[in-house]
């Protein structure tokens, strides 16, 4: 592929664009549906369209060798992602203000540094120390919405799910590190194979029960956009980028226009606190990020 920084760009924001407005759609989405109910209609929506797009770029073949090589390895991938990682996640917005749970989540590229020690056999340098401390420092005061030294968390469970979620998140990429397979064609295969287990676990932990119109909108809005079209064009921009750090930094303005949509659309006030956690988070990403690139 002919690389052009332009269209990487342009990627990129549409990517960054569809992924601010997944927090204010969660959040909507649960006032009508259960996190499982969410999960089953938006994975469900995911796997049509990620199916689409194989179709029309010719790569469905491709899906039965893939699994036939490495059945137990996609079938784990697909538990992480979609099934257990969201299913999480989701159960986190529902607990949690979405601003919570939206910015702790961020903190998972710092899980992944973490996770990486015993996986991937890296050493945490002074940076990644000073990363990690910043990072969870930031998760720290937005969850306990700027009262550290009590502890005062408004849901230590929904905290602990955000993140518990981004373990998951950054095992999933751990597990992808050294996956040569084409990534889109491996998406669809996660779905695939995560999508029984969720539809048994949703009479179990919820119902079919599902009569209201605006949850459907919105869960099918999130399997287009949180799940499919995102991921499809931040591809895009890492294949068209000619410099992929500076595409890599766009990913920073998503928190923060996510909060104002939370703020205008659903009327949820921003904490001060939350926008100083955001500052360490983002802080310990950007010197984590530096590190990567000196590295490379």
């Amino acid at each position: 592929m002919i690389k052009n920084q332009k269209k990487a760009t342009m990627f990129a924001l549409i990517a960054v664009c569809m992924w601010s407005t997944v927090a204010t759609a969660f959040k909507i989405t649960l006032t009508y549906f259960s996190p499982i109910q969410m999960l089953l209609v938006a994975s469900f929506t995911t796997i049509l369209v990620l199916t689409c797009l194989c179709y029309r770029q010719r790569k469905l073949p491709l899906l039965k060798g893939y699994f036939v090589k490495r059945p137990l390895y996609y079938l784990l991938l697909g538990l992480l992602n979609p099934c257990f990682y969201y299913l999480i996640l989701f159960q986190a917005y529902d607990l949690l203000p979405a601003q919570q749970a939206q910015s702790l989540n961020y903190t998972w590229a710092i899980s992944l540094s973490i996770l990486a020690v015993p996986f991937l056999g890296h050493k945490l340098t002074r940076k990644d120390a000073i990363s990690i401390f910043l990072a969870y420092s930031g998760a720290l005061i937005i969850a306990t919405k700027g009262n550290v030294f009590a502890l005062d968390f408004s849901s230590p469970l929904g905290v602990f799910l955000a993140l518990f979620s981004t373990l998951l998140w950054a095992m999933y990429w751990i597990l992808n590190a050294k996956n040569s397979a084409d990534p889109m064609v491996s998406l669809l295969l996660c779905f695939v194979l995560g999508f029984p287990a969720i539809l048994i676990a949703t009479p179990i932990l919820s119902d079919f029960n599902m009569p209201d119109w605006q949850g459907w909108v919105g869960a099918i809005y999130i399997g287009l956009f949180e799940m499919g079209f995102a991921f499809v064009a931040w591809l895009s921009a890492m294949r068209y980028a000619e410099n992929t750090a500076k595409i890599s930094n766009l990913i920073f303005i998503s928190p923060f226009v996510s909060l104002l949509l939370l703020n205008i659309i659903i009327d949820e006030p921003i904490y001060p606190a939350t926008i100083v956690g955001l500052v360490f988070i983002i802080s310990g990403l950007l010197i984590q990020q530096l590190k990567s690139r000196r590295e490379k």
